[in-house]
């Protein structure tokens, strides 16, 4: 990797935008990549603006490596204010928006955002159930955390063990 990609990807991580939980969310997607052992989930917030539908917050949590995070920390902040069929048009170099073109063994990440993205904006796409005015004050609400997707088998999957 060239040594100006690298700076911009430091400066990325230096002050990441929008990582963590989004506990209101209205939409979850999540991916991983089995080769490279890396995971991302992506929550996103609509609003209604000028009659349409548009992203309001997106946030991120992964497990990956630093080009992973810096590319879903701009993304995160690509994607405000556009509709969900805008923010799926974008490619995964756009995804990747200042740092740039990334070199082919890191082009995986920004196709690990846009998974992560394209998850979320799926008509199948998780959402975050709002609690009804008889259950807000019995049950917290907390959007699905990542580990959950490790912890949590779904019907039929495999289970991951940590170890001590």
């Amino acid at each position: 990797m060239n040594e100006d990609l690298q700076k911009r990807i430091q400066a990325a991580l230096a002050n990441p935008q929008n990582m963590g939980e989004l506990a209101d969310a209205d939409a979850i997607g999540t991916v991983g990549n089995s080769d490279c052992g890396e995971m991302l989930r992506m929550w996103v917030k609509f609003k209604q603006q000028d009659g349409k539908r548009v992203i309001d917050r997106a946030t991120f949590q992964s497990f990956g490596c630093e080009t992973a995070i810096a590319v879903a920390s701009l993304a995160t902040e690509l994607i405000r204010g556009k509709t969900a069929e805008e923010a799926l048009a974008l490619k995964p170099e756009e995804l990747a928006g200042e740092l740039g073109p990334l070199p082919p063994m890191k082009i995986h990440c920004s196709q690990l955002v846009e998974g992560a993205l394209r998850s979320a904006l799926s008509p199948q796409a998780e959402t975050c159930a709002k609690p009804t005015e008889s259950t807000k004050s019995a049950v917290t609400s907390t959007a699905p955390t990542l580990l959950d997707s490790f912890s949590k088998p779904k019907e039929g999957g495999v289970k991951i063990q940590f170890l001590d």
